[in-house]
């Protein structure tokens, strides 16, 4: 058994999963996203990984089915981002906080006998620092050479 599951999508639109030798739909593909199980969608026609286009239709008809995830606000601020500087900047961010999230849900779930004060200090402080470490990434991207003024022997001035 490979480490990675192969689905290959064939032109008449239908996936086949070869690890299990049978067509599948999207749903049972959303359950393996699910599961955690890791694989890769290719286009019977051109060998082509697909994987992304199937997993955002998946995200489509989540999106459309119940409750949505994603507000219109914060798509459309989303695809701002596509073609601009700061658009690997910002993919790069938004893939370090949804690990970091996903790691704070399982470490909240494990934890929930331990103190929960000390859990949300923890994940307070990573926030914290992932935020600031996003921040300086942006500014580096945007050409602008992050100092802080508090640690700056620049600035210190000693009228004595």
């Amino acid at each position: 058994m490979t480490a990675e599951r192969i689905i290959k999508k064939y032109p008449n639109r239908r996936l086949y999963d070869t690890e299990v030798s049978r067509y599948i739909t999207l749903a049972d593909v959303r359950a393996l996203v699910m599961q955690g199980t890791a694989f890769r969608v290719l286009d019977t026609a051109n060998d082509a990984d697909i994987t992304r286009s199937i997993l955002l239709q998946i995200m489509l008809e989540e999106e459309t089915g119940g409750e949505p995830l994603f507000s219109a606000n914060m798509l459309a601020q989303i695809i701002r981002f596509y073609g601009g500087t700061m658009q690997g900047v910002f993919a790069h961010y938004l893939e370090q906080s949804l690990e970091s999230f996903a790691r704070q849900q399982k470490q909240l779930a494990e934890g929930l006998g331990s103190n929960p004060f000390e859990l949300m200090d923890r994940m307070t402080e990573h926030n914290l620092e992932l935020w600031a470490s996003a921040q300086k990434e942006w500014l580096r991207a945007a050409g602008f050479d992050h100092t802080d003024p508090r640690t700056d022997d620049r600035n210190d001035t000693n009228d004595d």
